[in-house]
């Protein structure tokens, strides 16, 4: 027993020394600019909004800023933006996509069909 206790001590040490921190938060503001648009009009474009809620094959999802980057695909339906000042807007796609860049910016591009 006394073995495993020496054994062990070098370990125990570095155990006990180790501090839980959190991750480098990224030089990214808490703003989000929003750029949403078609083939033929724009609706937002570096519009600062709360939130933005999407569409898509894998799944709906809603997006805040610091988001993770990603990129997908819109299916038909719904595109739920939440503004600054509160007010909701929604705006239906029938196709397009959704990036989401590592700066906080959001781009969703909607396709029209004829």
């Amino acid at each position: 027993m006394a073995t495993i206790a020496r054994n062990l001590r070098p370990y125990l040490r570095y155990i006990r020394n180790q501090r839980r921190t959190y991750a480098e938060a990224a030089a990214v503001s808490n703003e989000m600019k929003f750029t949403f648009a078609g083939a033929n009009q724009v609706f937002y474009d570096q519009s600062v909004i709360k939130q933005v809620d999407v569409p898509s094959f894998s799944g709906s999802f809603g997006i805040l800023p610091k988001h993770v980057p990603t990129l997908a695909v819109l299916k038909p339906g719904v595109v739920t933006v939440y503004e600054e000042d509160g007010s909701v807007k929604k705006i239906f796609v029938s196709s397009g996509t959704v990036t989401i860049n590592e700066n906080n910016s959001v781009q969703v591009y909607k396709e029209t069909v004829n």
